[in-house]
């Protein structure tokens, strides 16, 4: 195959293309980034193609604040990007953008996660998920098991693989949705008992020798490329790949081959090739076809990329009456007096720590007052029934919005027992002043638990917003949220309550304004920074908690 031009490569980018590679490309150094978060059956094409601690002295701040520093970790074995994921839906709280969807097919050994590897390090940006067809092998019958033993069974075909559930998972990480992964190990022949969770993805990579063997699966791929390598150095890396990795005998690896892979190649996969939008001879050394693809990728991502106009959501609810889903804490002497102390400039962090604890405890009562309970008799020792409640529901679960937020935990366990708690790191970025996802570790199953997301203080309601956006991606209901903060600024309420009008607002107080610069006025100053020790830089904000 001839080598063809700059221009002509650009040209075939999104055509049916075979792009290969110079040896200027060969030298180009690599760039230095990191992957993150995260039988030869006689049935024809025609269901397969389509028909085309207190007392200390401060503290420095030790909470990024994502800068013009290069978002990037540097260890002596990898370099991890720190970036944050920006907001992937719109100010309604709506999904406004779906990630991109690269699928890459080829035969058994030719390379695929090679190229993906090399796809992903090119890109150099964060929140890029790799899902492999291999995950999804259908369950095998005791029959089945036994041909797979004996190297009888074809895991080449397309009926090996459960299309049903890899269509609906791709689909729902497409769409910004939390999907749960079947771990498949191919000694066993099996699936593992724990799946894996994926999340959060700007770019999915979907790898596999039948991944454009399906016109539902074909529709959700934004990019289609095909893997070419040729046949005896693919049985090489299938020899070596089979034998090493995954124990088999060399004997069985050749009768496999023979008998399923190769015929598989020539009747499924190989005719798919017509509907790729580019070809790649050689796989990952081919860093001129990669270079082509990475920058389709990122001039779809610019495409793609949400706009926030912060001005326009302050103003969007100004002189509107507050929600009904505001619940505010009765303003008593007491309450009136704890924020009186908290709120004055010159109250120590002794006193701060100590009356602030006093109103989480009796914010987080009354939030639990709002959960769904019924009736339940029991009989006291006198021998007498009394009618009573309890919690109707499967578990209430904890979500502190980092870092001001996991301050109000302690009172949440010390009135629910055995509670459950999950962290989300929402920071904003200086340059675009726009809230970004750094961190997520929330416990398993929580989508039929009633959530208490806990943050200190809401300003614009922005970060609220993304904790809320990141609980509904994983099934929680809408109507089983419940955010609850100490102090709240209208236009947060506002903004939370117009995306998400189902979940309920608990707070202690609520300020009418917010500044030029989105602080909350009369307000608390930097919560985080006073309840830690920590000393807030000169342009300190209530976003910088990092919620706002």
């Amino acid at each position: 195959m001839m080598p063809r031009t700059a221009d002509r490569q650009q040209e075939e980018v999104m055509s049916t293309a075979s792009v290969d590679e110079s040896p200027a490309a060969m030298d180009k150094e690599e760039k230095a980034c990191s992957v993150s978060n995260s039988g030869g059956g006689e049935g024809s094409l025609d269901r397969l193609l389509p028909s085309v601690g207190m007392g200390r002295p401060p503290r420095k701040r030790t909470t990024s604040q994502c800068k013009s520093e290069p978002p990037l970790l540097r260890t002596s074995k990898r370099t991890i990007y720190t970036a944050g994921r920006p907001p992937w839906y719109n100010e309604h709280g709506t999904q406004s953008k779906e990630a991109f969807v690269i699928g890459l097919c080829g035969g058994s050994a030719s390379g695929k996660t090679t190229v993906a590897t090399k796809i992903i390090e090119a890109l150099d940006v964060p929140w890029v998920v790799l899902l492999s067809m291999d995950s999804f092998y259908k369950v095998l019958s005791p029959e089945e098991q036994m041909l797979a033993a004996s190297s009888d069974y074809n895991f080449d075909h397309p009926d090996a693989f459960d299309f049903e559930l890899l269509t609906h998972t791709l689909r729902k990480l497409k769409q910004g949705k939390s999907v749960k992964i079947p771990v498949y190990d191919f000694a066993i022949h099996g699936r593992h008992k724990e799946w894996k969770t994926l999340y959060g993805a700007s770019v999915i990579i979907f790898e596999g020798i039948m991944s454009f063997a399906d016109k539902t699966l074909l529709q959700l791929l934004d990019m289609k490329i095909f893997v070419e390598t040729d046949s005896d150095i693919r049985l090489v890396r299938r020899l070596r790949r089979d034998i090493m990795e995954r124990g088999r005998d060399i004997e069985g690896v050749i009768k496999q081959y023979n008998k399923f892979v190769k015929p598989a190649f020539e009747q499924y996969i190989e005719p798919t090739m017509r509907l790729a939008d580019l070809v790649v001879p050689r796989g990952g050394g081919n860093m001129v076809a990669i270079d082509l693809i990475v920058q389709h990728v990122h001039s779809q991502l610019e495409e793609r990329k949400l706009r926030w106009d912060m001005a326009a959501l302050a103003s969007a609810h100004q002189a509107q009456p507050l929600p009904q889903t505001l619940s505010i804490l009765e303003s008593t002497p007491q309450v009136r007096g704890m924020h009186t102390i908290i709120r004055n400039k010159e109250t120590s962090r002794d006193e701060f720590i100590f009356y602030s604890k006093r109103l989480m405890r009796l914010l987080i009562e009354r939030a639990l007052s709002f959960l769904p309970s019924q009736v339940h008799v029991v009989q006291t020792p006198q021998g007498e029934d009394y009618e009573g409640r309890t919690f109707h529901g499967k578990r209430i679960t904890g979500v502190s919005i980092l870092r001001a937020g996991e301050t109000m935990e302690p009172a949440l366990r010390a009135v629910c027992k055995d509670v459950r708690i999950g962290k989300i790191l929402i920071q904003t970025n200086q340059d675009t002043g726009e809230p970004e996802l750094h961190y997520l570790r929330l416990p398993k199953d929580i989508s039929e638990d009633h959530v208490i997301l806990m943050d200190c203080t809401v300003s614009t309601g922005a970060a609220a917003m993304m904790a809320v956006r990141v609980l509904l991606d994983h099934d929680v209901q809408e109507d089983k949220i419940l955010l609850v903060s100490l102090l709240m600024a209208e236009m947060g309420v506002h903004s939370v309550a117009y995306a998400f009008p189902q979940v309920k607002i608990i707070t202690t107080a609520v300020d009418k304004k917010v500044n030029d610069v989105f602080h909350i006025i009369p307000g608390i100053g930097n919560f985080g920074d006073r309840y830690f020790g920590t000393d807030a830089p000169p342009d300190w904000s209530d976003e910088d908690e990092p919620s706002y």
